[in-house]
């Protein structure tokens, strides 16, 4: 079996971290504010974790979405978690654009259309903002363990 890279890497640029759990900006090329919330250790599924672990996941998941919607207005904020490739419990937070390049679709399908690099520099522009505005929710979070 492959190493999994969020046991042995950070999975993306780490914005906040508390004993159990991550969130980072993925940089993924043509979705700025693209976060994950990373759970620390190696489990595979949410229903893996205790029930209080896996609400503390949540709240995190929507602090971030919140935070997202606030700083960067998308048209609609995606959250999956889909662990097919790495078996750790993660989860996906996306804001998205009807201009986007595979919108309607997931990020993971076909491109649909280019997004011209002046739209991606004014929305990656936002950065520090939604970096400052995702501490800022999280900050508000119980601290862990609840």
């Amino acid at each position: 079996m492959m190493e999994c890279p969020f046991c042995t890497g950070e999975g993306g640029d780490v914005v906040w971290r508390d004993p159990v759990l991550r969130v980072v900006l993925a940089n993924e090329i043509g979705y700025p504010g693209f976060a994950r919330v990373i759970w620390h250790a190696h489990v595979a599924e949410m229903s893996d974790l205790p029930a209080a672990a896996r609400e503390h996941v949540m709240r995190a998941v929507f602090a971030v979405e919140t935070a997202q919607r606030t700083v960067m207005s998308p048209h609609k904020i995606n959250v999956a978690s889909l662990g097919n490739m790495v078996p750790h419990v993660h989860w996906h937070v996306i804001p998205r654009y009807r201009d986007d390049v595979h919108f309607p679709g997931s990020v993971w399908s076909a491109p649909q259309r280019e997004v011209p690099a002046a739209v991606l520099a004014e929305r990656a522009a936002w950065t520090p903002a939604l970096r400052e505005a995702v501490v800022a929710e999280l900050n508000r979070l119980p601290a862990w363990p609840a």
